[in-house]
């Protein structure tokens, strides 16, 4: 099972409403970033989440919006106490970028940094979950980012099993451990292995095809849509998506449920992208700062 949180839903520059691009998904008790925007570090203070159990980062480009939290988030787990390593990882430049931002922060951090340029198709894997890299399209050298829980153990056929005589109770437990009881294996009542659950973080991109391929069938897409489609000039200029478009990539790919987050400023009324997704793509929700999502 995991849990979303939405620290920061806002885009470019933060409001009263929401702060700067930030998406964290804890894993039992691992968490990991999508992107670390200014203020990110205060706003995981206010959450349920601790910034201490955050085993890796992964920034989809290097815009400050999404990028410029980081050092300060670094610096206070090491003045936390934090001994932990860290993966950060993020799109061509990003090594550089990081290191270069740290000297110029100045301060030690005392424990491990793995830090990497990743490129489409990289993954990352964790005790309970791997998360893949794939190219998007924005201004700059951009990534998403594919997190998936590892495989469940196949559905426990209790009626079967009950027919066979296994009484419920331990036996059950048991068989569901993989024990052979009273000569009944645990295959002949458990049905097989069942893909994790699916998240997708589509970053700061167009609409286009990889997010699409990526996202086939996925429990959750969060995807970007800063901008109506009434301003679809300035989202092309910019290299951003439309709430339609967001939708329009929720309902080819056949997820089940979108997000949209990453909102303009310039709307008063942030609840119209909402309504414009649900046009196309009704099981839309638009992210608010703090917001938890369970993925069962």
């Amino acid at each position: 099972m995991a849990e979303v949180l939405f620290i920061g839903t806002g885009a470019c520059v933060p409001s009263r409403e929401r702060s700067l691009p930030c998406v964290a998904v804890r894993v039992k008790r691992d968490v990991v970033l999508f992107d670390c925007g200014e203020g990110s570090q205060r706003q995981i203070m206010v959450s349920p989440f601790s910034f201490m159990k955050v085993k890796a980062i992964f920034i989809t480009h290097l815009h400050g919006d999404h990028f410029l939290g980081l050092p300060g988030l670094l610096q206070t787990m090491s003045l936390s106490g934090r001994k932990d390593d860290i993966i950060l990882a993020g799109p061509e430049g990003f090594s550089d970028s990081v290191r270069s931002v740290l000297k110029a922060c100045g301060g030690d951090i005392a424990y491990n940094m793995d830090i990497i340029d990743a490129s489409d198709g990289d993954t990352f894997v964790f005790k309970e979950f791997i998360v893949k890299a794939f190219s998007t399209e924005h201004k700059v050298p951009s990534l998403g980012f594919a997190l998936e829980e590892n495989e469940r153990r196949g559905e426990f056929n209790k009626a079967k099993a009950e027919s066979l005589g296994i009484v419920p109770g331990p036996d059950f437990t048991k068989l569901q451990n993989g024990e052979t009881v009273k000569g009944i294996r645990p295959e002949e009542v458990i049905g097989p292995s069942r893909r994790g659950p699916r998240i997708i973080y589509s970053g700061d991109t167009i609409r286009c095809a990889s997010v699409v391929n990526m996202a086939k069938g996925a429990e959750v897409l969060i995807h970007e849509a800063t901008y109506l489609s009434k301003d679809a000039d300035l989202a092309g200029e910019h290299m951003h998506s439309t709430a339609s478009d967001a939708a329009s990539v929720a309902k080819e790919a056949g997820v089940s449920i979108l997000f949209v987050t990453h909102m303009s400023n310039r709307y008063d009324d942030p609840s119209l992208i909402e309504n414009e997704c649900r046009k196309i793509f009704p099981n839309t929700v638009l992210a608010n700062d703090l917001m938890l999502f369970t993925v069962k």
